[in-house]
């Protein structure tokens, strides 16, 4: 069968998504874009090598000049704990103490925290290797056995959420999890977490 049958595209276009007698519209998407853009500068380089490249890496070492990457942050117009609706309480930079320890006592409740001086480690994200929750797993009770508790709300790997939930079984009062997509309580934790 013709690669313009399986795609509808004619002789001179299907080149486009066409790699290695396959479809690949991965490679389509790179050809076609004017900017392939990563999480990070460091995956936008790592992505040209065979072991991250997903066999796309001579491709994308090709088109190097259209690939970028840009550091995943927080966005501190939509995060700002002085105007942040979803808070407890509002602080700035100059006047923390009282907004952040409201902010503290909420995600304390909403996770069933201790409240006391110990350092609260907030994490949100998706629970998956490549945001580090190998690494995570591998020294989360070592965490919180040195002192500090664990504020913990997200989705991903069915094994990192049981081990979170282990977790919260074998530390009550020091680990909460939520395994969930909230965007309101991701506010809350970034404003009180340590």
């Amino acid at each position: 069968q013709l690669l313009g049958d399986v795609v509808d595209l004619d002789a001179e276009s299907s080149y486009v998504v066409e790699y290695n007698n396959c479809v690949n519209y991965m490679k389509g998407a790179i050809e076609s874009s004017d900017r392939v853009n990563t999480v990070s500068p460091t995956y936008s380089r790592e992505i040209m090598r065979p072991e991250y490249g997903r066999e796309l890496d001579p491709l994308l070492r090709e088109r190097a000049f259209k690939v970028c990457g840009i550091v995943n942050g927080i966005d501190t117009e939509v995060y700002n704990p002085e105007t942040d609706a979803a808070l407890a309480a509002n602080y700035t930079a100059a006047n923390v103490a009282e907004g952040k320890a409201a902010c503290r006592a909420d995600i304390c409740e909403l996770f069933g925290l201790e409240n006391d001086d110990a350092p609260i480690v907030g994490m949100v994200s998706r629970l998956v290797d490549h945001k580090g929750f190998d690494i995570v797993r591998q020294v989360g009770e070592s965490l919180i056995n040195s002192g500090m508790k664990i504020c913990l709300l997200g989705t991903g790997d069915p094994e990192f959420e049981e081990y979170f939930r282990w977790l919260t079984e074998a530390y009550p009062g020091r680990c909460g999890v939520k395994i969930a997509f909230k965007p309101d309580l991701a506010h809350k934790i970034y404003a009180g977490a340590d």
